[in-house]
């Protein structure tokens, strides 16, 4: 997939090349396989989102998908199917800047083994977690790209910084698209030390939840 970047600003253009770089980094390590998965980002006159059936490991800048604020296709390849997905969360939280999508195995692998629970998808188990991840709620089965999806995250966006999709996977939410692929990636570390572990360890205890409340204004 290739394309011609003109008249993008500096601030675009570095975004577009975030895009680029976090999408290979998640792709060269298994978070996402084939065309799975997607990223945009915000702009003063609308966003930047990964074209529909795209691979995050071989992005180019210039194919990126440009809309306006009102949706519409300014430059690029074809805008994801999720674009709606991504518009929702943005219009619901002012200070997100960058989403990541991906088909990360552990997590897709804890919704068919079931979660912890529908409102936590992982029990606190360890203080990253607890500090950069937070509470993350399952959203049920939908088809890729579902308007009701959409409108469901929606309402959890200003609340927490993640969610999990059933079959699908996790979508992360961030003041930058590198700040959402940490919490993915601590997301899908966690479920991976979660379903390893025989017998299951218990959650951090109240007290050591309230320190990292009290000392890194943890969001739990």
């Amino acid at each position: 997939m290739t394309g011609t970047m003109v008249n993008v600003g500096a601030a675009e253009a570095r975004l577009r090349e975030e895009i680029c770089d976090v999408g290979a980094s998640l792709y060269s390590r298994g978070y996402t396989v084939g065309s799975a998965g997607n990223i945009s980002a915000r702009l003063d006159d609308g966003w930047l989102i990964t074209p529909t059936d795209a691979c995050l490991g071989r992005l180019d800048p210039a194919a990126i998908a440009k809309v306006n604020l009102n949706g519409e296709a300014v430059s690029g390849a074809k805008a994801s199917k999720t674009l709606a997905l991504h518009r929702n969360i943005y219009a619901n939280n002012a200070d997100t800047r960058g989403i990541v999508h991906t088909h990360s195995t552990h997590l897709v692998a804890l919704t068919l083994a079931g979660v912890w629970r529908e409102s936590d998808v992982l029990p606190p188990i360890t203080p990253y977690y607890v500090m950069k991840v937070g509470h993350v709620p399952l959203i049920g089965y939908r088809r890729p790209g579902d308007p009701q999806a959409a409108a469901e995250i929606a309402a959890l966006a200003s609340q927490v910084r993640a969610v999990l999709l059933e079959r699908l996977g996790p979508v992360a939410w961030e003041r930058s698209v590198s700040q959402a692929s940490y919490v993915i990636e601590e997301l899908e570390e966690t479920a991976r030390l979660w379903l390893m572990s025989s017998p299951r360890p218990e959650p951090m205890d109240d007290a050591s939840i309230d320190e990292l409340r009290t000392v890194f204004n943890a969001r739990w």
